[in-house]
C-alpha cells in the first residue's frame, strides 16, 4: 500500500520548507519512501510529491507517523497546502470486489 503526500507552497516559503523537511525525524524500518519530487509551476509555485509505501498491515502505525511526524511539521509554513491520498495495488482492489 502507498500513501501519495502532495505539497503546495509559495516561492518565498522554499527555505522554511527546507528547514523542516531536514530536521524531520528518520521514518520507521517498515516505511520505504521515494522522493519528495520537486516541481516548479508558473503562477502556482513550488509543487512536492512524497510516495511513502508500506504493508497494509501496517496501515495505522505509517498514517500515524506521516500525519503527526511529517505533515503536522510543515502546516504553519505560509501559503502551505498538502492532500495526503491512499492508493492499493491492483490485485489489493480486485480483492475489494470479490474478484481475487
Amino acid at each position: 500500500m502507498i500513501i501519495i503526500m502532495q505539497i503546495s507552497y509559495p516561492p518565498q516559503s522554499s527555505e522554511e520548507l527546507g528547514k523542516r523537511f531536514l530536521s524531520a525525524p528518520a521514518l520507521p524500518d517498515f516505511i520505504k519512501i521515494s522522493g519528495p519530487y520537486i516541481s516548479s509551476v508558473i503562477h502556482e509555485g513550488i509543487k512536492s510529491i512524497t510516495i511513502y509505501e508500506f504493508d497494509e498491515s501496517k496501515y495505522g502505525e505509517a498514517l500515524n507517523f506521516i500525519v503527526s511526524e511529517r505533515v503536522a511539521k510543515y502546516l504553519t509554513v505560509p501559503g502551505l497546502s498538502y492532500s495526503l491520498n491512499h492508493w492499493l495495488e491492483a490485485k489489493d482492489a480486485l480483492h475489494l470486489v470479490g474478484l481475487a
